[in-house]
Order: structure tokens, then sequence, then C-alpha cells
């Protein structure tokens, strides 16, 4: 019997993964991503890209209703999956860092949900603040918990953003997609292309690369970006299996391809 991923309404799915999405849609407001984004976006700690991942080895994604291993895994079955397709070396790094900004629960906290304990504010779909929010959000009955959906400001379609402005200039919910984009725009030894940042950026924008919402919002530029993300997302997704990994086995072939596209020194946070 084939798989079925992201059934989240399946009987074996675990209560905390519907109580992690009614924290994040209850508490990521549009002022909480501002005041994660000035208190997070510091870049003044430095931690070696693989000492990043052997911290990902202790810690579960809550919000994954498929897979209930360190995170670190499925790191690397993404990357192995795009590497047996022989898709580019770049797309591959990508594969084994694209949930590297999970690594903020190194000085993260329960009060901002950025901890192993609370991680409303760390994984999980990622919608954007400043509109309304769509009934394509895992678990669309907790919307209406969220106090902007309240406020006239933000509560319409478009809310504070102007039409087709684009989803680089629209401010998406605080998690490791943001935060390690920009860890990475402002690394100076970063020569990641185009499509790999993006990758990294909206891969958990499920509502729109998914759901087909924020049309609205939307500008030509997102066409490239769906393209490249949904090419990623079936590693992203259909590779999740049981099968764990060594990452010190690893490291050996992924190590010359980190240097090549992150130089050698350590990732300011």
């Amino acid at each position: 019997m084939e798989k079925v991923f992201r059934n989240y309404n399946a009987p074996d799915v675990k209560s905390a993964v519907r109580e992690h999405y009614r924290k994040m849609r209850t508490n990521q407001t549009h002022d909480y991503v501002l005041r994660m984004r000035e208190k997070y976006l510091t870049y003044d700690k430095p931690l070696a890209l693989w000492d990043a991942m052997e911290q990902l080895n202790i810690l579960v994604d809550v919000s994954d209703p498929d897979l209930d291993l360190p995170n670190v895994q499925h790191l690397i079955q993404s990357a192995e999956a795009i590497r047996a397709d022989n898709r580019p070396d770049w797309m591959q790094l990508v594969g084994l860092i694209h949930d590297l900004g999970k690594a903020m629960f190194l000085w993260g906290c329960d009060e901002d949900g950025t901890s192993q304990a609370e991680q409303w504010g760390m994984v999980g779909d990622v919608f954007v603040v400043g509109c309304a929010l769509p009934e394509t959000c895992v678990y669309p009955e907790f919307n209406a918990l969220n106090p902007d959906m309240q406020d006239p400001r933000y509560n319409t379609a478009n809310g504070i953003y102007k039409e087709h402005c684009g989803l680089d200039n629209l401010l998406l919910a605080w998690g490791h997609d943001e935060y390690l984009f920009q860890v990475l725009s402002h690394h100076k030894g970063n020569t990641l292309p185009e499509a790999g940042m993006a990758m990294i950026r909206y891969h958990s924008f499920y509502p729109w690369h998914t759901g087909g919402s924020y049309n609205e919002l939307l500008n030509e530029k997102d066409r490239q970006y769906l393209e490249w993300v949904r090419d990623f997302n079936k590693y992203d997704l259909y590779t999740k299996s049981s099968k764990t990994y060594d990452l010190q086995e690893i490291k050996d072939y992924y190590q010359p391809i980190a240097k090549k596209y992150l130089g050698e020194g350590p990732l300011l946070w």
C-alpha cells in the first residue's frame, strides 16, 4: 500500500501535531514576526555547518505527521534522493541543509516557540502575516484564533500589501525557512544559486506552493519560484522513511560541496 503523506486528520496523527498548529495560528501575528526578526537576525553567533547538523540529531520536528526521527535524518534522506537522481551538486547541498534553521532552538526559548518543548515559532507550514489567513492552512479552523483576524488592518485578502507585490515583499510566519535564508544571505561565502535560495526560503509555504492561495499578491517572478520549489518539494516530502544514516559516513561526500558553495568559515546565526 502506497504511503500517504501529510494526512493531518489520520487516526494515528499525534495530538501534539494538532496542538502545535493551534499554538502557531494563535501566536504567529504580524507584530510577533517583527519581534522575532529583530531578536534572532543578529548574525553574532558563529556555528559551523557540520556542528549545526550534529545538533539536529537531538531535535524531532513536532509538526511533522509523517516522520518521528531526529531531523538530521530527514535532511540526509532528502539529499541522498536528490543525489540518486543526479541533480546538480548545489541542489544536493540544499537538500542537506534546507531545515538547518531549526538550529534556532539552541538559543530559543519556550516563550518564543523556538525551543525543543515549544516549536510553534520554528517549524510547521508557514503563512503570510498581515493579511487574511486562507482555508488552505493546515487545520483552518484555528485561523479565527489569530488576533490579527480581528484587526481591520490585517484581515482582508491583501491586508497591508499591494496587489501583486510578490513573495519577496511578504512577511511570512516566523520559522526555520526564513531564518536560514537570512543567515545564508548575510554569509559572505555563500554562492548558492537563486533557485537554491528560493527552495530554502519557501519550502514550508504550503498554502502557496500546494494550496494555490495568495494569487492576488503574486507577481511574474513567483512563477519561477513556484517551479523551483515544487521541484524541490518532491524530495522534501516523498523521501521520508524509516531508513537512517550515519552523519559521519555521508560527510566525506558532502563536505567538498559545502565548501564549494559556502566556503570554510562558520555561519553567523
